[in-house]
């Protein structure tokens, strides 16, 4: 059991069905050059890469061990390329990018305005700005639920920082950000096939990682029963799924 401590969260099977929405809004044309921030596995690195036939696309990502699987997976694609930085503060080249994207990899800025105006550098002159954030966390319902079976409060690292719509307004003018478009999106989020693969998975997540003790500690045993019930509550003959909301944001720099 105290493997599970370590495990590594696939995002990707998790935003499954953002992830087509994202696809369908960052439109990519064949002569882009792509930059994809918090890009995780690479995922949406590789899809963007796929329709820049002529173009690239770098991905940047702070873990590590994320880059290092988005690298194994990646092999193949000659236009693809990525690099350990923190969006916030790495010097990019300056006006090299025709096209910015971000997965649910924008919400954890320290200082949002200095992090999309050092993105904005990095953007050509009407590039575009394309990224998916949470709504807020009463829209979500994986969060009650996991707080439920941990009896925790909100998570120590807030992925909800940009959903306040006035908020991210206000964010992206003062970066420099035009032509903002923020629009409301609706899809479950995806856990595991079955009840006992769910709860494992969420054993790799921050929130459930700070709500544990060690893995022989009676309260822990207890919180993780309440984890399999509540996962066997959302099972489905698609796997354990909870509802969730988020906002694709499009802006031009």
């Amino acid at each position: 059991m105290a493997d599970r401590w370590t495990n590594v969260f696939d995002y990707d099977a998790e935003l499954r069905r953002y992830h087509r929405r994202l696809l369908e809004a960052i439109d990519v044309r064949p002569d882009d050059s792509v930059l994809d921030i918090g890009c995780g596995a690479g995922q949406t690195t590789r899809d963007a890469a796929r329709l820049a036939t002529r173009g690239n696309a770098l991905g940047v990502d702070v873990s590590s061990t994320m880059l290092a699987r988005a690298r194994e997976l990646s092999a193949e694609f000659g236009n693809v390329h990525f690099e350990q930085a923190d969006a916030q503060t790495h010097p990019f080249p300056s006006m090299r990018f025709t096209l910015g994207i971000s997965r649910f990899g924008t919400m954890f800025f320290a200082d949002p305005v200095s992090a999309f105006t050092n993105i904005g550098r990095a953007l050509r002159p009407e590039a575009r700005l394309v990224q998916l954030v949470w709504q807020g966390s009463d829209q979500q319902e994986w969060v009650s639920s996991i707080q439920r079976a941990f009896g925790t409060g909100a998570p120590a690292v807030n992925p909800f920082s940009l959903a306040d719509p006035a908020v991210i307004d206000d964010v992206l003018t003062a970066a420099g950000f035009t032509d903002i478009d923020i629009a409301d999106v609706r899809e479950p989020v995806w856990y595991g096939a079955n009840p006992d693969a769910a709860a494992e998975a969420v054993l790799a997540l921050r929130m459930a990682s700070g709500a544990l003790g060690s893995p022989d500690d009676d309260e822990t045993k207890r919180a993780l029963e309440r984890l399999r019930t509540v996962m066997t509550e959302h099972n489905t003959p698609d796997g354990v799924w909870f509802d969730s909301r988020a906002w694709i944001i499009t802006a031009r720099h």
